[in-house]
């Protein structure tokens, strides 16, 4: 599980259970026109998306439990990789919110996959503003702890904080 690859597969079969409304609505978010309210079955896709997110991370802590502390580490340095590199002004100035909830809007970005990632990475306003993810943010470091009484060193030396990447905040 050191790649990235490995990460996105795992991110992807943690919403497949989910069911073909919760996928129209990741797809609806990815391909959506900013600014624009579509509608799926009669409710917003951000709702049916949030309200799939607590058992979306259930299914993903299932994936997860025969894994091992190295193959954890790894899955935590993909996840901060993430964070950091969407560490933006521009991308924090559509999500909006301060440090911690700029950091939760970007674990929020990388739940949802690697179309939506990518998608708001080429263009920040595909970002929803105050959609939240707190506990991607650091899932796979807690899981590290629950299972082995430490937090995982990614030996990256990078932060996940916001304001962290310096390309990403200019000036």
């Amino acid at each position: 599980m050191k790649d990235e690859e490995g990460f996105w597969g795992l991110v992807e079969a943690a919403w497949a259970p989910l069911g073909v409304d919760v996928d129209q609505a990741r797809q609806a978010l990815t391909h959506r026109t900013p600014g624009l309210d579509e509608d799926l079955h009669g409710e917003p896709p951000l709702a049916v998306v949030e309200a799939a997110l607590e058992e979306f991370l259930g299914n993903l802590g299932s994936l997860a439990e025969g894994l091992s502390g190295d193959e954890l580490t790894d899955l935590d340095r993909v996840v901060e990789r993430k964070l950091y590199d969407i560490d933006r002004a521009d991308i924090q100035a559509v999500t909006d919110g301060s440090d911690d909830g700029f950091l939760y809007a970007r674990g929020f970005v990388v739940a949802l996959g690697r179309d939506f990632y990518a998608a708001v990475a080429e263009d920040p306003k595909k970002a929803v503003p105050d959609a939240e993810c707190e506990e991607m943010c650091y899932f796979f470091a807690h899981l590290h702890h629950e299972r082995y009484g430490t937090f995982p060193d990614t030996g990256s030396k990078i932060s996940r904080e916001s304001c962290s990447n310096p390309a990403g905040w200019p000036g």
